[in-house]
């Protein structure tokens, strides 16, 4: 399969979004809703809201991000698309690439455009919204790619969803930690780097992990 092919994957699952913007839409209302209770919950306190405000992001952008993973081989597993590039003996690595970019520029960007509003709402100050973002940008491609794997692993199984997110929860808990702790860094007047540098490490070895063992899934489950 061609670097074209490649982005025509992309670009096909975007254009399928398109037609369902509801259930696009859904993981990222769930995002803003979810963190949006929290203050309402725990009180007006700034100190606190600070405090409380990278693990309530990084846990509401984990979970929203899962939402839309069991749907990203199902159709073209329900429609033969999957059993055709397996006959075809195209790359299964690149289509589960596609899939996870395609997947993140739906669910993951809009995280990062929405994270800096949540981030005023609990009163951060504008070095940690930026730090905040910025862990975003590193991590949430990361849910993408592992998020994949499970997908692939969960295909055509009864209770998927479930499974799933058993899957993948405690692979993305390290992801979780550092976005959160570089956040925390910042507020407690430390380097954040650390932290980010080791979001970097993981993003770089789901890119080269991730794409191969989500092929590799695939093929069992359509076999």
């Amino acid at each position: 399969m061609s670097d074209s092919a490649f982005l025509l994957i992309v670009r096909r699952d975007l254009r399928l979004a398109a037609r369902r913007r509801i259930e696009v839409l859904l993981p990222l209302v769930f995002f803003v809703v979810a963190a949006s209770l929290f203050p309402l919950g725990v009180g007006p306190e700034p100190q606190t809201l600070r405090q409380i405000a990278p693990g309530i992001v990084w846990v509401c952008a984990l979970l929203a991000a899962m939402l839309s993973l069991g749907s990203l081989y199902a159709s073209d597993h329900a429609d033969g698309t999957l059993d055709q590039l397996l006959l075809s003996r195209r790359s299964l690595t690149l289509l589960a690439a596609g899939k996870a970019l395609a997947h993140w520029l739906l669910s993951g960007l809009p995280l990062i455009v929405l994270a800096p509003l949540l981030g005023l709402l609990f009163d951060l100050p504008g070095r940690s919204i930026a730090i905040l973002a910025l862990g975003l940008l590193l991590g949430t491609p990361i849910l993408s790619l592992l998020g994949g794997i499970g997908a692939a692993l969960t295909l055509g199984l009864r209770n998927g969803g479930i499974l799933l997110l058993l899957l993948v929860l405690p692979l993305c808990v390290p992801v979780l930690i550092f976005g959160a702790g570089a956040v925390a860094a910042v507020e407690a007047g430390l380097s954040a780097q650390g932290h980010l540098s080791l979001l970097g490490a993981l993003l770089l070895l789901s890119l080269l992990g991730a794409p191969p063992a989500a092929a590799a899934a695939l093929r069992i489950s359509v076999h």
